[in-house]
Order: structure tokens, then C-alpha cells, then sequence
């Protein structure tokens, strides 16, 4: 028996009316594994287990990149010069965090060379999606990204001397722009994501109801889709069934910090900043450990 929620327009399966609340069988609208092979994939490794030769089983025994802890140590040297900066007796330590601080975020810099090739080879993955709106999102994030990798790449030439005539104020702003847009399409299409899973789970409510002839049942997980508590309620399901998406979220409102109180727009303070930057680091190196932790872009 077929049910009208078995396939959406696109022919992507959708959950079965009687399948588990919030379960979502179906692939998400962003989910590119089906259009270029993933950087760790659960089905090869059960096919190649213990393989040393395998490209995806070596990836997943893999350390998280040096980068990652650079970026950690960088905020985490600004968390704390910022906690202790108004101790008298801390004056040389604060110093001592700061030059590390800056070592850390030039030493980032030049491991970011190559990283405008890496962001245009996902910019041309995810042109491929069939899904609009994520694949406006995320070629547009990953375009904004490596156009912030190169004006990075020439802030850290006039950095180490190469070319001390560049305006320093000026490509800061631009790649502060850039780093935004990225940040802002990133955003839009975890929004995008949320959306789609809150749509589905309020069809499969319905059509639950409908099978049973039940219309005043119990709601789905004793939560109500009417209002803005049951709305809450719903949003707060989905990302505990989805951590990956949780996670990319947490990442993306995190680092969204840094470039808020550079352009202007939400002045903070370089603690906040630093506490920020530190968990937005933290979560990446998590999903870099645990690859499936990772949403699939």
C-alpha cells in the first residue's frame, strides 16, 4: 500500500505515515554523498575493515588537523588574556598570551595557501545539487570562503614583509565581508534544513492522525505543533535527533561572533570572542574526530 508522503516531487523517499516520531528515513535536501564520494563513508569501512590502503578507512583513523588546535589555541590565549588583563600582577603573562595569540593566527594564515582550491572544488560539488535553495547556500558559502582565503593569504604576505605596501585596514574589511557571506549562507542553509524536517514531521503528524481516524490524539511525542512552545518543543526534537545539524548550527552562530563586532554590526568584546571561537573549535575538532558527526556539504 502507497501512501502519498512515500516520495516528495524530487523522487527522494520520505518518512513512512506510520514510522517513528521525528524519524526522518528520507535524505536531507542538502545532502551531497550521492553526487561526489564523502570524505569518510560508514559502507566502505564495513567493506574494507581494518584496511590500511582504503582512502576512507585511513581518514578515520585520522587525527584532527593541526590547523584545528591552532585555531583552538589562538582563542583560547585571547579568552584568557582578556579574563586576567586587569591583574596587575599578570601584566607579563597577558603579554606572553597575546604574542602567542598572534603566532597562532599567522601560523594559520600560511596553512591556509592551499584552502582557496579545496573551497572552489566543493564550490563546483555542490553546484550539482538538485535542491536550489542548498545549492544557492552552500556554492555561494564555499565561493565566499575561498575569496576570504585569498585575501587572508594577502594579508599574511604584507605579515612576514613580503609586500609591506598593502593596505592592512582594507583587506582586513574585505576578508571580514567575505568570512560573513560565508557565515550568512552557512546559516541559510542549516535554516533550510530545519525547515524541511519540521515540514516533514508536521506531515507525518497529519497523516498519522488520518490513518487512525484520531484527529484529537495524542500529539507526536507529547509535543503540540500550535503555538510558539509547541514550535519550540518541535525545534528542540529535530536537533537532538540530529546532532550533525546541531552541531553545524552551534558552529556557525559561534563563529558568527567575530566578524558581528569587526564590521560594527554587534559590538562584543574580545572574551566573548575568544569563548566563542574556543567552542566553535572545539566542535570542529569533535566532528573531524567523529566524521559522522559532520553535516554532509
Amino acid at each position: 500500500m502507497h501512501h502519498a508522503l512515500d516520495q516528495d516531487p524530487a523522487g527522494r523517499n520520505l518518512p513512512h505515515p506510520l514510522a517513528s516520531p521525528f524519524q526522518m528515513v528520507g535524505e536531507s535536501p542538502g545532502d551531497t554523498s550521492m553526487y561526489s564520494q564523502p570524505w569518510f563513508s560508514p559502507s566502505r569501512c564495513k567493506m574494507h575493515h581494518g584496511c590500511r590502503n582504503h582512502p576512507g578507512c585511513r581518514r578515520r583513523k585520522g587525527i584532527p588537523s593541526i590547523p584545528f588546535f591552532m585555531r583552538a589555541t589562538q582563542y583560547t590565549c585571547m579568552l584568557l588574556s582578556y579574563l586576567i588583563e586587569n591583574k596587575t600582577d599578570k601584566k607579563k603573562l597577558v603579554m606572553k598570551l597575546k604574542q602567542l595569540e598572534s603566532s597562532m593566527s599567522s601560523g594559520r594564515k600560511m596553512l591556509r595557501l592551499g584552502n582557496v582550491v579545496h573551497a572552489l572544488v566543493a564550490a563546483r560539488r555542490t553546484a550539482e545539487l538538485p535542491e536550489v535553495v542548498p545549492r544557492f547556500c552552500l556554492t555561494a558559502s564555499h565561493l565566499s570562503r575561498a575569496l576570504y582565503f585569498v585575501c587572508d593569504a594577502v594579508l599574511w604576505l604584507r605579515s612576514v614583509g613580503l609586500q609591506p605596501d598593502i593596505d592592512k585596514p582594507k583587506w582586513q574589511n574585505w576578508a571580514t565581508k567575505c568570512y560573513y557571506c560565508s557565515l550568512l549562507m552557512n546559516l541559510a542553509r542549516d535554516w533550510y534544513e530545519i525547515s524541511w524536517r519540521l515540514e516533514q514531521a508536521a506531515l507525518e503528524e497529519q497523516t498519522k492522525e488520518n490513518f487512525f481516524w484520531q484527529k484529537h490524539s495524542k500529539e507526536l511525542n507529547g509535543v503540540k505543533s500550535d503555538g510558539v512552545h509547541g514550535f519550540l518543543c518541535q525545534l528542540f526534537q529535530i536537533l537532538k535527533r540530529n546532532p550533525p545539524l546541531l552541531l553545524d548550527l552551534m558552529k556557525n552562530l559561534c563563529d558568527l561572533s567575530g566578524p558581528l563586532d569587526t564590521l560594527g554590526i554587534y559590538k562584543t568584546n574580545p572574551g566573548m570572542i575568544g569563548f566563542c571561537g574556543l567552542l566553535s573549535s572545539l566542535v570542529g575538532i569533535l566532528t573531524l574526530a567523529i566524521p559522522h558527526l559532520k553535516l554532509k556539504q
